[in-house]
């Protein structure tokens, strides 16, 4: 009988820490912002699910095929990715996350999205969540040793001086930091086991949606890397609900929809093609707020 993890399953985060860690039992790996995912090989199909616990097996059709090749009873975690001119694009692989069954198979033609998995988390219909990090990366290189593109092994490395070069010279491909997990630990799914150690405490975010008027927002509706739940943004200063507004204007309107804000609950938005980024900073006080710094135009 399969012990395998079914979907949806919560997943392993990371915290963010201000200085690389260099104690004795540490790997290190590349971070990848794009869309996170678990691929689950089971049966004669596949199934792929957001951090969210959404499926999104038909928004990523090239995936789904290419996992078709996974032996059965395999479940990876994973980074969704979609490169051009040679970086990762994170509003690409957002607009492929959310597009429609329809339009999914010639985004997947234009924009082919690739698979950096970073954990198994079952194999051979097992679950290896209980394994220690080192067991398990060594069951993942061999998983996928032979199977090649679009769906390959994350880089990892037990050297902090090699680790640290990557975390100077990765950011001109567009990876921003790193992740930092103990060889010793379990995959401990839902907890902040892991850490992360990232250039700028700004990233990127795919506008989704919008408060207010179009004309002058009140704030943006995003997705931030590594996650696919739309959230509110702090509200925009006024000069920049002027320009956000200019640019918003030229959009096809979307549908209605609800978005979580701080301190608020749910607020209803209008949707927007995930066409535009946004710079933001994220920040704590008694929840984590986000804050809009600047509008990235195509």
């Amino acid at each position: 009988m399969s012990t395998a993890p079914r979907p949806p399953v919560r997943v392993a985060l990371a915290e963010t820490v201000g200085t690389l860690p260099r104690e004795r039992g540490l790997a290190y790996e590349p971070k990848f912002d794009g869309h996170r995912m678990v691929v689950f090989r089971e049966g004669d199909g596949v199934v792929l699910q957001a951090r969210s616990g959404r499926i999104v097996t038909a928004a990523f059709p090239d995936l789904a095929e290419a996992a078709r090749r996974l032996p059965e009873g395999t479940v990876l975690d994973g980074e969704v990715v979609v490169w051009r001119d040679g970086r990762i694009d994170f509003a690409a692989v957002q607009g492929r996350a959310f597009a429609t069954p329809g339009r999914a198979p010639a985004l997947a033609r234009r924009l082919p999205a690739s698979y950096a998995a970073f954990d198994v988390l079952g194999a051979d219909g097992a679950d290896l969540r209980p394994l220690r990090y080192d067991r398990r990366r060594e069951r993942l290189v061999d998983l996928l040793a032979g199977l090649g593109p679009p769906i390959q092994a994350v880089p990892m490395t037990t050297d902090p001086e090699l680790a640290a070069t990557w975390y100077e010279t990765l950011p001109a491909i567009g990876v921003e930091g790193l992740v930092i997990k103990r060889l010793d630990q379990p995959y401990r799914a839902g907890s902040r086991a892991w850490r992360k150690y990232r250039h700028t405490d700004t990233k990127d975010a795919v506008v989704v949606g919008y408060t207010g008027a179009q004309e002058r927002p009140a704030a943006l509706v995003l997705v931030l890397p590594d996650d696919d739940v739309p959230l509110v943004s702090s509200p925009l200063p006024p000069a920049l609900r002027a320009r956000v507004g200019a640019v918003l204007r030229e959009l096809p309107p979307g549908e209605p929809g609800t978005a979580q804000a701080v301190g608020i609950g749910d607020v209803a938005y209008r949707s927007v093609p995930p066409e535009l980024t946004a710079e933001v900073a994220t920040g704590t006080t008694r929840h984590t707020v986000t804050t809009v710094l600047r509008l990235k135009t195509p």
